[in-house]
């Protein structure tokens, strides 16, 4: 797999809802993060809801459909792999990120499986401040802010 000037990898996990995902692309597609979906989709990628969240960005995506986790993992070899999650202990703002970095994001309904938190450390579990009490951001909102966080570490490089 060629990086290219790729920044940071997004991986959605079982993603439901077909507007979030065409809002990551669109993210994808204008921070030059790759985007990863695990199988099962709650919906079919040429779905017209999901093409009209994803406008014309969605041939400027670099993505790629996993059948499972460890599909994907193999795929993307040495990079750090963050769980980016409400019941993680380190804030996303305490983390040091790097280019080449990987974010992992559960379904809007779900979250991420146990059996999938069990594969991370403290350390790789990360979480975004909230107001106590509530539960979660939207998935797309999420993920527009971990990319921004990390790209905006690394000088915003584009090469």
């Amino acid at each position: 797999m060629q990086l290219g000037w790729l920044m940071f990898h997004i991986i959605l996990f079982a993603p439901q809802i077909p507007p979030n995902t065409g809002n990551i692309i669109r993210l994808s597609a204008n921070t030059g993060a790759q985007l990863h979906l695990i199988e099962p989709l709650g919906f079919r990628l040429d779905e017209k809801s999901c093409r009209r969240a994803g406008l014309d960005y969605h041939a400027l995506a670099d993505l790629h459909l996993h059948k499972n986790l460890d599909d994907c993992v193999k795929i993307l070899g040495s990079a750090r792999l963050f769980a980016i999650t409400s019941h993680g202990t380190t804030s996303l703002f305490d983390q040091k990120f790097t280019a080449g970095d990987a974010f992992l994001f559960g379904s809007e309904t779900a979250g991420l499986p146990e059996t999938i938190h069990a594969r991370f450390t403290a350390e790789q579990k990360l979480r975004l401040p909230m107001i106590a009490g509530n539960r979660s951001l939207n998935l797309a909102n999420a993920a527009s802010i971990v990319v921004y966080e990390a790209w905006r570490q690394t000088g915003f490089a584009t090469a």
